[in-house]
Order: structure tokens, then sequence, then C-alpha cells
């Protein structure tokens, strides 16, 4: 999951948004989900907030962000986050990881955690899954699947796992027939994953910056990937400090392509491209041993 600021070709302005309007945006967003928005976001934000307004019949910015700081209206903020934060995926997206998840967990203990941290829509997760089972060569491998995200929109059309078709049109046919079924009728063009594979997966919301956080461990494997280039170093530093007593011993942790964790935390060191494991005798590796 890579969480962006969502583009809009709408640039008819209704409201007025001012600078001191975006401050407030830009620090409720870091407060709220961690995202560090650059000045270059200020048209792509006025887009998907005045959205916001005019859903909540509201007429000004500063009307909307005093309801948000006020706390008046606490559902508003899972729609302004949501507003904010889209998710960009697919189906095996950097596919190198999967044959290394694939050994990791024929070499690990059964019963298998692990947790997907960003799920977005759900194609990372029923990645991990597909490959659970090809793995062990059963639909009913011994892993169990937590996975995570801050958009609840996507987090329920991740659970349903019901996707347009052409969102597998580069997967090999023979893992097409073994994990989807196809729509018919009505729902033609669509495919959902089959049962089987929607059972190994839990789908929970979670952010990353909250207090507490509803799972734990210790994990196997922990994705985290294109998530961590959207927060400042502290942020991720603080992140990473609190994966590690999630993490068992020998536990994974996976990063996205553009992502460098060694310079965020001296817990992990780089076993493979974008692959992360404990540091021989870190304090998180031993809470679990």
């Amino acid at each position: 999951m890579k969480p962006v600021l969502k583009n809009s070709s709408d640039s008819a302005k209704i409201f007025e948004f001012t600078p001191r309007d975006f401050a407030r945006v830009r620090a409720l967003i870091y407060r709220q989900a961690g995202i560090s928005l650059t000045e270059s976001k200020q048209e792509m934000v006025y887009s998907r907030l005045a959205r916001r307004l005019r859903a909540k019949g509201m007429s000004s910015f500063e009307e909307y962000l005093d309801g948000l700081e006020s706390g008046r209206d606490s559902e508003e903020w899972e729609a302004f986050t949501n507003a904010l934060t889209t998710n960009l995926t697919s189906f095996f997206r950097e596919a190198h990881h999967f044959p290394i998840l694939a050994e990791h967990l024929l070499g690990m203990k059964a019963p298998l955690s692990i947790w997907c941290s960003a799920s977005s829509t759900g194609e990372e997760p029923y990645s991990i899954a597909m490959t659970a089972c090809e793995a062990f060569g059963t639909l009913t491998p011994p892993v169990s699947i937590v996975a995570t995200d801050i958009d609840t929109n996507v987090l329920a059309a991740a659970a349903n796992g019901v996707y347009p078709i052409e969102r597998i049109d580069k997967m090999a046919q023979e893992r097409v027939k073994r994990f989807f079924q196809r729509g018919k009728g009505e729902r033609a063009g669509l495919v959902r994953v089959r049962p089987e594979l929607r059972q190994l997966v839990t789908f929970k919301p979670l952010n990353l910056l909250a207090a507490s956080w509803p799972v734990s461990g210790p994990f196997d494997v922990i994705f985290c990937r294109n998530v961590m280039i959207y927060f400042d170093k502290p942020t991720q530093s603080r992140i990473l400090a609190r994966f590690v007593p999630l993490m068992k011993p020998q536990g994974l942790l996976f990063a996205g392509h553009s992502e460098n964790f060694l310079y965020a935390s001296d817990a992990f060191r780089l076993r493979g491209k974008t692959v992360y494991e404990l540091e021989p005798g870190h304090a998180g590796a031993r809470k679990f041993a």
C-alpha cells in the first residue's frame, strides 16, 4: 500500500482556500496520519476537501477545520483522512518478494503469523495468502494474516474481495483458476477471491501513528511497503521501534522498493533487496526467544 494525495481534474474553486487553511490541513494530517505534505500538494488538497465541505453543507475551510479541531464531529476525522489518502497497489506487486516469503514460511515453525500493515484494497494480503497456499500446497496453509489500513473505505472493499477482471489480467491462468471465481450475469467482468483465501485474512482498521495497535505478535513476517516514504525520519524511527517487539527473532520485514530502513533504525539489517531481519541479539528479538 502507498498512501499519497489523490489527484483531481476539478479545478473550479467555489471556496476560498488560504495559505493558513493549507497550513492547518498540513498540521492536521501530519498529526493524524503522519503524512508530510509539500507545498506542491495545495491544489490536490483543495479539490479533495472541497468535496467534504459540500457534503457537510459548509461555506468555508475555516468552518470545516474548526469543526475538526473542536472534535464536535469525530466521524469526520475518518472522512478527512480517507479523503487525503489513496492506495496504489496490485496483485504480486514487487514480485521479487514473494519467492523470498515462500522460502521463509517453509523454514519457520507452524503455525505462522503475518501482518500486512498497509493492506489497501486487499491485493497485497491476498497475494501473501496465495503465496502461502502455493508454498504449502493447500488452500488451508498453517498461516494467519492480519491486514490493516488507515482508510476504512478500502478495508471494506478488501474484505469483500471483488475486483474488476482487468486487475488479474497479468496473473498466470493457473493461479487465476485456483484462487478466483469469475462473476456471471450482472457480475460478469468481475472476479472474487475464493472463500478459502479470504478466510486466511482478517482485516482491521489501524493507524500506524495511534498510541495502541489492535495487533499482537510475535509475527513471522511484517509487510510495510511503500508507506514509510510518506513519513519523516522521526516518525519512521518510532514505527520501526514498535515493530521490533512484535517480531519473532528470525522474522522478516518487507519494505517498498524506494524505502531504506537502515537510516531510520539500528534494529534491522538488510537480508535481501528491501527485505530486512532483526539484528542478532537485539532486545526486541530476545523478547520472544
